[in-house]
C-alpha cells in the first residue's frame, strides 16, 4: 500500500471488531460502560515531529501533539488507560544526552498508566534503566523477564490490575528473546523465559483467579515474522492461547490501521493491535460492556498531526 494511501485510510478507520458478534448501535444503552485503551510502540526517543520535507513522516508525530490529542480524548472518555509496548529509547540524540531521563518525564506528565520493556530498553545498560526509574511515575510490566539477579528484581511487575469504573482490567507484558539484540553486558543475569507458558499462566491468573473483565498482553515479541513462520510472535500468541482480549505489541514497527481479528484456541476473538512507531501513530480501541459483562470493540489508529 502506497504511504499517502494508507495515511489517508489510517485516519478515517474505525472499525467494529467482534467480541460478541452485536452491532454498536444496539448495544449501546444507559448501563453501557466504555473503557478507552489508548497505546504507543517503538516511540524510539522521537520527541519532536518530523520535519515538514521528511520524506515518509513529513509533518508527523511529536510528543506534545500527542499529549493533545490524549487530553482531548480524556475530556470526551473519562475511562482510559495508556499503555506503553517498549523501545522507548534510543533513536535520537535526546536519549544519547540525557539517557531516558526526558522519554520518562514525559511520559509522566502525559499520565502513561504501564509500559512493557523493548529490547532497546536497555541499551544504557539494565543499570541505566534502573537510574531512570525515579522519573516515571507509571510502572513496568514483564511477565518473561526474570530480574531476580539484577538490579530491577522487584521493580518489574509480572502484571498489573486497574479498577476502571468497576470494569477489571488485567494487563501483562512479554519481551522478545534477548540473544542477537541485547549484548549480554547490557541485559546482566536477565533470564528470557518462554512466552507462551508464560502467556498461559498469566491469562488464566486474571481471567479466572483475579476475575478480570478484560485481559491485555503488553508485547514486544513482534506482529509476525514472515520469514520465520515458527517463530513466536503476536499472531501466534493470540492463535495458541486463550483467555485474552487485546494483544497490544512493538518491535517490528507494524503499521496497523485497525486491529487484527485472531481467532484463539478456544475459537474465539482476540484483537492485535500495533502503530508503527516513532510517535507517527496513537492507538485506540474502545471496548463496551453491558451488564451482564458482554463486551465489544472498536478500534482505529489515529495520526499524530
Amino acid at each position: 500500500m502506497k504511504r499517502r494511501d494508507f495515511i489517508h485510510k489510517t485516519a478515517i478507520s474505525s472499525a467494529f471488531l467482534g467480541l460478541g458478534g452485536l452491532s454498536l448501535s444496539s448495544f449501546k444503552s444507559a448501563s453501557t460502560k466504555q473503557l478507552t485503551i489508548l497505546h504507543t510502540n517503538d516511540v524510539h526517543s522521537y520527541i519532536d515531529p518530523f520535519p515538514p520535507n521528511h520524506p515518509k513522516n513529513p509533518n508527523m508525530g511529536g510528543v506534545a501533539r500527542r499529549a493533545a490529542i490524549i487530553e482531548a480524548i480524556r475530556k470526551e472518555s473519562p475511562n482510559v488507560l495508556l499503555l506503553d509496548a517498549g523501545d522507548i529509547f534510543q533513536g535520537t540524540p535526546y536519549f544519547n544526552y540525557y539517557g531516558g531521563e526526558l522519554e520518562f518525564k514525559l511520559m509522566s506528565m502525559m499520565r502513561y498508566d504501564l509500559a512493557t520493556i523493548g529490547n532497546h530498553d536497555f541499551d544504557n545498560g539494565i543499570e541505566g534503566f534502573y537510574k531512570q526509574f525515579p522519573n516515571a511515575t507509571f510502572d513496568f510490566v514483564s511477565a518473561n523477564y526474570d530480574f531476580k539477579n539484577t538490579v530491577l528484581d522487584g521493580h518489574v511487575l509480572p502484571y498489573k490490575i486497574f479498577d476502571k469504573n468497576g470494569i477489571k482490567v488485567g494487563v501483562f507484558g512479554l519481551g522478545v528473546a534477548l540473544e542477537g539484540l541485547v549484548d549480554k553486558k547490557n541485559s546482566k543475569e536477565t533470564v528470557y523465559n518462554d512466552p507462551l507458558g508464560i502467556t498461559q499462566d498469566m491469562a488464566r491468573i486474571l481471567k479466572h483467579e483475579k476475575k478480570c473483565d478484560l485481559v491485555i498482553c503488553l508485547s514486544h515479541l513482534g506482529y509476525k515474522y514472515k520469514d520465520e513462520p515458527n517463530k513466536i510472535c503476536d499472531v501466534k500468541l493470540a492463535e495458541l492461547t486463550k483467555d485474552i482480549d487485546l494483544i497490544i505489541g512493538g518491535h517490528t514497527h507494524t503499521f496497523l490501521d485497525k486491529p487484527t481479528v485472531i481467532k484463539n484456541s478456544d475459537n474465539k476473538e482476540v484483537l492485535v493491535n500495533q502503530v508503527g512507531c516513532y510517535g507517527v501513530n496513537l492507538g485506540r480501541v474502545d471496548f463496551y460492556f453491558d451488564t451482564d459483562n458482554t463486551k465489544i470493540a472498536d478500534g482505529k489508529s489515529i495520526i499524530v498531526v
